[in-house]
């Protein structure tokens, strides 16, 4: 079941199950790596939170956040 991107975990990883908001905002996020089907690894919770994306680093404020939702990877 998808959960917000901010809801992760530090050192917890995730898949983008989809966008939400509008067009705009899902189109800036999306020219910014975050689409469907892609990993992403929660590097620093909080606000601003910081976020890998294959070898790069992102960085968000919490409300730019609630627009990316993600299914967590299981934990072994």
């Amino acid at each position: 079941m998808p959960i917000p991107l901010q809801l992760l975990q530090t050192g917890q990883a995730a898949r983008v199950d989809h966008l939400t908001g509008d067009n705009e905002v899902v189109k800036r996020l999306e020219e910014m790596g975050l689409r469907e089907g892609t990993d992403v690894e929660m590097v620093q919770s909080g606000s601003p939170c910081i976020i890998r994306l294959g070898d790069v680093k992102l960085c968000f404020r919490e409300t730019e956040l609630i627009h990316v939702m993600v299914c967590p990877r299981e934990t072994t």
